[in-house]
């Protein structure tokens, strides 16, 4: 069996690219249309506006024109994931049911030893919090406060909350004495370098600790309350080598189960809001840790589920965040609902006031996006006097208006009708012609299918395709012929070899003439995994791109050919016209005299 990247075997590689088609991967995070035989829709990876993120069924890769990131599907796991390659491998394999070989070392991810010693630090030290919380005296005023939020032994142990000592160097001697580099320590966010003087200190002092978990259950930073009156009150670990807060989320290992088998996610604002309602039932809750939803949760959210709950505090603060995720829900292609949480109250205090059974009432009565959206904008108008009544009308009608379903529409009319005593007809009449503008306006833009989308990209128009030089184009196109076509990469390798005039076009030709004479066959997506460059996997996908035909004769590729063998040439004349000037502005003539005759015998060559 033989053994590719990452030392994982070839076979298991080809199997995961068989199974894992890249249209079906991709449409989990991202909105796809079909144009032609192509599939497009707006980028995972940065904020547009227009869609530029291509999708190629024929050739099973990816190609975003606006950041220039490309591949296969394992590509796109590794991107929108953060994972390894082997961890991509890994993870598609589990899920299209492909056995992994024993004695292959293909479940154990290779890690640096950095990472390795990084995680055994943060293991070790969730240990040691959790045990000093409960076991010591040091943990007794924690524990106090964590019963007085109704937090029971059980939910402690289950999400392994710890405490902190309000001392200086309890972490300090606990990761010295195992021998841990304090410097490491430092740079991974566990302890903080003394100011005035050499040293370290422990990062979170007289705090409640919450350990946060990647998705596979690796502890791998903190967030820290504190106990008491303070700034901040919650401390979270900075971003390091195994912590990106922008691809987190809070009790994702616990709850991808539930989420996975019931196709739903509860979305909370925090820990303990996570934590009451894993007791009163709900597994499949997840938090952002107090940060903004950003557009890589939002895609790692569509991976698992197809409906998210939004259940947020029931304060102004509150309404106003579940407002600003919506669109960023609704434009990776979930369904969204939100919860309302009465009395201004987060969930965890709801909870804990009203007990499971009202909560679970609160959560099978969750309202769609446009009734929310209708009740928060109700909250700013007031409707017991005609100028708000109308203000509220034309606030909410380009809300219903934006409904691709008249049975929908309908509805939320005659209750806007019924709710402010207006007519039912004119405010129809009113919708309509908004319905029209609408429309008369998305056909000028993008984005027609979702509206509410455009909210996150960024203004401003693709930039104008840039005309590449002849011998850049000729390159590009001998390999999108090489790529499909064995023979036609035999018959550069003979003409050409590796004399590309772009490095990146020169080991992309090396790495093929290799990849054929392992007596494979044409494959794109099996060729990008043979590949150990980022950018060189970028340049494949954006040359698979291009419309260049398949069939070939060697007249096409001679051209070709000729054409970058040109280029060196071309650049020496130029050298020595520049040479040719200068000799004759220092006076030179005979010099100046001799370098042209050597122009004119290159440009006859």
């Amino acid at each position: 069996m033989s053994t590719g990247q990452g030392g994982i075997p070839d076979e298991v590689i080809e199997a995961v690219l068989a199974k894992a088609d890249i249209v079906d991967t991709v449409s989990r995070y991202v909105n796809l249309t079909k144009q032609g035989k192509y599939l497009k829709g707006l980028c995972p990876f940065h904020s547009e506006k227009t869609p530029s993120f291509t999708v190629t069924p024929e050739r099973q890769i990816f190609y975003c024109y606006g950041c220039g990131k490309g591949g296969n599907a394992i590509k796109f796991r590794m991107e929108i994931e953060g994972f390894s390659f082997p961890e991509a491998v890994r993870t598609m394999a589990e899920e299209n049911d492909i056995l992994l070989p024993e004695g292959q070392g293909v479940p154990v991810i290779p890690r640096n030893p950095e990472k390795e010693r990084l995680l055994e630090a943060y293991e070790l030290s969730a240990k040691l919090y959790h045990f000093l919380l409960k076991n010591t005296e040091h943990g007794t005023e924690a524990m106090r406060y964590l019963r007085s939020r109704g937090m029971s032994d059980k939910m402690i142990n289950q999400f392994q909350i710890g405490y902190a000592p309000d001392r200086w160097d309890t972490l300090v001697q606990f990761l010295e004495k195992r021998s841990f580099d304090l410097k490491e320590m430092e740079k991974g966010g566990l302890l903080s370098a003394r100011h005035e003087q050499d040293g370290y200190l422990d990062r979170f002092r007289g705090r409640i600790m919450f350990p946060i978990h990647d998705r596979t259950g690796n502890v791998i930073a903190f967030a820290g309350r504190i106990l008491g009156e303070g700034q901040p009150k919650y401390l979270n670990s900075p971003e390091t080598l195994l912590f990106n807060k922008s691809r987190t989320l809070y009790n994702l290992h616990q709850s991808k189960a539930s989420i996975r088998k019931s196709r739903q996610l509860l979305l909370f604002e925090g820990y303990g809001d996570v934590i009451s309602a894993w007791e009163a039932g709900y597994h499949n809750g997840v938090a952002t840790m107090g940060t903004s939803l950003t557009e890589n949760q939002a895609a790692l959210m569509k991976s698992i589920a197809d409906e998210v709950v939004i259940v947020y505090d029931g304060d102004k603060a509150g309404m106003a965040a579940a407002m600003k995720v919506i669109p960023l829900l609704e434009g990776v292609g979930l369904r969204v609902k939100i919860a309302l949480m009465s009395d201004g109250l987060d969930p965890d205090e709801y909870i804990r006031k009203f007990g499971a059974e009202r909560f679970r009432h609160v959560m099978e009565t969750a309202v769609s996006t446009t009734k929310f959206k209708l009740i928060y904008l109700k909250k700013n108008h007031i409707l017991l006097e005609e100028d708000g009544k109308i203000a509220y009308a034309k606030d909410a009608l380009p809300i219903i208006a934006a409904l691709h379903s008249s049975t929908e529409r309908e509805v939320y009319l005659r209750e806007l009708s019924s709710e402010l005593n207006l007519s039912y007809e004119s405010l129809k009449q009113d919708c309509n012609l908004l319905r029209q503008s609408m429309q008369k306006k998305m056909g000028d833009g993008d984005n027609k299918g979702n509206r509410w989308n455009n909210g996150r990209h960024k203004k401003g128009s693709q930039p104008a395709p840039v005309l590449l030089p002849a011998y850049h184009a000729a390159e590009r196109r001998l390999l999108s012929l090489m790529l499909q076509d064995a023979e036609a990469a035999r018959y550069v390798g003979e003409h050409l070899g590796e004399s590309f005039n772009i490095e990146d076009h020169a080991a992309i030709a090396a790495y093929l003439y290799a990849y054929y004479a392992q007596g494979k066959s044409p494959d794109i997506s099996r060729f990008m995994s043979s590949l150990h460059d980022d950018r060189l996997e970028k340049t494949v996908s954006s040359i698979m791109m291009m419309e260049a035909p398949a069939e070939w004769n060697v007249q096409v590729l001679d051209d070709c050919i000729r054409e970058v063998k040109k280029y060196p040439q071309q650049k020496m004349i130029d050298q020595k016209k520049e040479d040719m000037i200068a000799a004759e502005r220092s006076g030179d003539y005979l010099r100046a005299a001799q370098i042209a005759s050597e122009i004119i015998a290159l440009e006859r060559q």
